[in-house]
């Protein structure tokens, strides 16, 4: 994928978000307002979980994160950073923006996106050090504003490299209000 399919790719997919945050039908502002907290997410993951479907040659590892989304919204998008680490010894590092969509008060869809540093280690070799993320994820909201959820994401050099073989990633998060830590 070019820089420039994966940056229209990138506005296309947060334009969505925007468009069905906003849309009275799905999203109601009051379950927003009442979940902006501040959350520490860890999850575990399978790194490329789709090549491993379809090739016994994958260079699938197990994945794990640690991420935090911040409370603060810029416009509808909330900042987060995060690391993700592979037992083949992959490390990536980035940071990106992310969309709560809230479908009533227990649902959430958040679509995201980020910029970051990645090393294979003895795993896939991404071709690049620069990797793109995009993903999307549904949790289910407890009473306490935990979630947990599923997430399939991708990364990706967008074609920086000399070649792009991208990676999926499976991942079940489990996200806790800062606020419960301290």
């Amino acid at each position: 994928m070019s820089i420039r399919r994966c940056f229209v790719s990138s506005v296309a997919f947060l334009a969505a978000a925007f468009f069905i945050s906003t849309s009275t039908g799905f999203a109601t502002k009051a379950f927003a307002d009442e979940d902006d907290a501040a959350l520490l997410s860890v999850g575990v993951g399978y790194f490329d979980a789709l090549r491993a479907i379809k090739d016994d040659d994958a260079d699938d590892a197990a994945d794990f994160r640690l991420e935090y989304r911040h409370d603060e919204k810029l416009w509808i998008f909330k900042p987060w950073a995060g690391i993700e680490a592979t037992s083949e010894g992959g490390i990536w590092g980035g940071v990106g923006v992310l969309v709560d969509i809230y479908f009533g008060k227990r649902v959430v869809l958040t679509p995201n996106f980020g910029v970051g540093a990645f090393t294979e280690g003895s795993g896939l070799d991404l071709d690049s050090v620069i990797e793109f993320r995009s993903q999307i994820e549904l949790a289910y909201r407890f009473n306490d504003r935990s979630r947990l959820g599923i997430a399939i994401s991708h990364i990706s050099n967008a074609s920086i490299g000399d070649t792009n073989p991208g990676v999926e990633i499976a991942t079940i998060y489990y996200h806790l209000p800062l606020e419960k830590l301290f």
